[in-house]
C-alpha cells in the first residue's frame, strides 16, 4: 500500500517534501511497529544536522546581493570584451556571462531568471531570433549544476557523505565540456542563420568594462580559489562571497544599502527553508527504503539486465531524465541519490563524484523539458516568448546535454582528474 500511496501523492501534486514525511508515516502505520514514530523527529532533525548545509542560504544569498548589486550587468559587459566582436557576438556574451553567472550563484533557475531579463531583449533587438535568444539564455543555465559552486552538489555531498569543496572540483571540467559544446552549437546555428555581426568595443571602452568588472570577479575567485587552496571549506567560501557581493554592492556600485538586507534576507529564508525541509523529509523516507533494503533489491534487478557500468549508468540517465521531467531536480537528486547510489558503488565500483556530477546534469534537464519545464516557464515570463518557442529552438543544446552526459558516464577521468 505504500508505495501506491507515494504515487498518488505525486500526481496528486502534493509538495515533494510532504510526499516523502507522509509516506514514511504511513510506512510506519502499516508495519504496526508504533516504537518506529519515535524515530521520526529524530531521524527528520538528523537530515539536517549537517554543517555543510548552511552553504545552501550563503549561496543563495550571494545570488539576491548580486543580482540587486549591479553585478549581473558589469559582468556581461565583461563578456563583451572578449568576444564581442565576432558574428553573433551578443550570443556568445550571453554564453560566457552565463559561465560567469555560474561560478556565483549555483542555481539553474535563478541563473535562467536574471539572464533572461538581461539578455533577451538586448539580443532581440540586434535582430536575434527571439526564441532562440531565449533558449539560449536558458541552456545556459544548465552551467549551474556543474561549474561550482552548485547547490545540486552541496546537497548531494550531504547526502552521499563526500567533501562538498571536492565534488566542486569534480564539476569544473565537465562544466568546461559542457560550455565547449554549447558554443559549437552556437557557431553551428550561426553559420546556418547568419547572425549579427557584432562590434569590438574600443580599448577605452573595454578597459572601463573590465575595470569596473574586477570587484564582480572577485567574487567567484573567494569561491573557488579558496576552495582550491585550502584556504576555506565551501560553507566559509559561501560566506565570504555573500560579503564581498554585499561590500560590492553597497560601496562599490552603491546600488544598494543596508536597508535593502531584510527584504534580501527574507526571500534568501524562503528559499532556503523549501530546500531544508525537502532535505529532512528526504532523511525518513531513505531511512524506510534502507529500513526496507530497497537498494538490494533494486541491485539485485539491474545486475540481471546488465553488469557494465556504462551501461547502468546510461539507464540510469534514461530513467532519471524521466523523473526529471516530472519533479523539480533538487526534489529529484533528493528522492533517488539514497536509492541508486548504493548502487552505483556496490554493483558497479562507479565512483560517487562521477556519479554526482552526471545525476546532477541529468536532473537539471528537467528545468528545460515538458511537462513541468520550469526554466521554460520563467524564461518565457522573463523575456514574453512563449515556452513552446522557447522548446522548440532549444533542442540543438539539450542534444549536446545528452552527448556530454555520454562522455561523463564512459570517461570517469573527466569528473574525477582534479580531485
Amino acid at each position: 500500500m505504500t508505495p501506491f500511496l507515494f504515487v498518488i501523492l505525486m500526481f496528486a501534486s502534493v509538495p515533494i517534501a510532504l510526499v516523502l514525511a507522509l509516506t514514511a508515516l504511513w510506512y510506519i502505520h502499516e508495519s504496526g511497529n508504533t516504537v518506529l514514530y519515535d524515530s521520526f523527529g529524530q531521524q527528520m532533525f538528523a537530515g539536517v544536522e549537517n554543517y555543510g548545509l548552511l552553504a545552501i542560504p550563503l549561496f543563495i544569498l550571494t545570488g539576491e546581493l548580486m543580482n540587486e548589486g549591479g553585478m549581473t550587468k558589469r559582468l556581461v559587459q565583461a563578456a563583451r570584451v572578449f568576444v564581442g566582436g565576432f558574428r553573433g557576438g551578443l550570443a556568445y556574451i550571453n554564453l560566457l556571462a552565463n559561465m560567469f553567472m555560474a561560478a556565483i550563484i549555483g542555481s539553474a533557475a535563478s541563473q535562467i531568471a536574471v539572464m533572461s531579463r538581461a539578455m533577451v531583449p538586448a539580443m532581440t533587438k540586434e535582430g536575434y531570433d527571439p526564441g532562440f535568444a531565449a533558449a539560449s539564455t536558458a541552456a545556459g543555465g544548465l552551467l549551474a549544476p556543474v561549474i561550482p559552486p552548485s547547490m545540486l552538489f552541496v546537497i548531494y555531498g550531504v547526502l552521499a557523505q563526500l567533501p562538498i569543496g571536492d565534488l566542486f572540483i569534480a564539476g569544473i571540467i565537465p562544466g568546461l565540456i559542457l560550455a565547449l559544446a554549447f558554443l559549437v552549437v552556437i557557431s553551428a546555428i550561426g553559420l546556418v542563420r547568419q547572425f549579427p555581426k557584432g562590434e569590438w568595443m574600443t580599448l577605452p571602452d573595454a578597459l572601463r568594462a573590465l575595470r569596473n568588472a574586477l570587484p564582480a570577479f572577485l567574487i567567484p575567485l573567494a569561491i573557488v580559489g579558496g576552495i582550491l587552496f585550502g584556504i576555506a571549506t565551501p560553507t566559509e567560501s559561501a560566506a565570504i562571497a555573500s560579503l564581498i557581493a554585499f561590500a560590492i554592492g553597497w560601496l562599490v556600485y552603491r546600488e544598494i544599502t543596508p536597508r535593502d538586507l531584510g527584504a534580501m534576507f527574507m526571500r534568501t529564508a524562503t528559499n532556503s527553508s523549501l530546500v531544508i525541509f525537502m532535505i529532512a523529509a528526504a532523511n525518513v523516507f531513505g531511512w524506510v527504503v534502507i529500513y526496507e533494503e530497497l537498494p538490494q533489491t533494486l541491485a539485485a534487478f539491474i545486475s540481471t539486465v546488465t553488469s557494465d557500468p556504462f551501461t547502468f549508468l546510461l539507464i540510469v540517465n534514461l530513467c532519471l531524465l524521466f523523473v526529471g521531467m516530472l519533479i523539480d531536480g533538487i526534489a529529484a537528486l533528493i528522492l533517488v541519490t539514497p536509492i541508486l547510489l548504493p548502487i552505483a558503488m556496490n554493483s558497479y565500483d562507479i565512483d560517487p563524484f562521477q556519479f554526482g556530477v552526471v545525476i546532477s546534469l541529468n536532473l537539471v534537464l528537467g528545468l528545460l523539458t515538458p511537462p513541468v519545464g520550469v526554466g521554460l516557464y520563467i524564461a518565457s515570463a522573463m523575456s514574453g516568448v512563449r515556452p513552446f518557442t522557447i522548446f522548440a529552438a532549444l533542442w540543438p543544446f539539450l542534444l549536446a546535454v545528452f552527448l556530454v552526459l555520454i562522455l561523463l558516464s564512459y570517461f570517469p577521468i573527466l569528473s574525477t582528474a582534479l580531485i
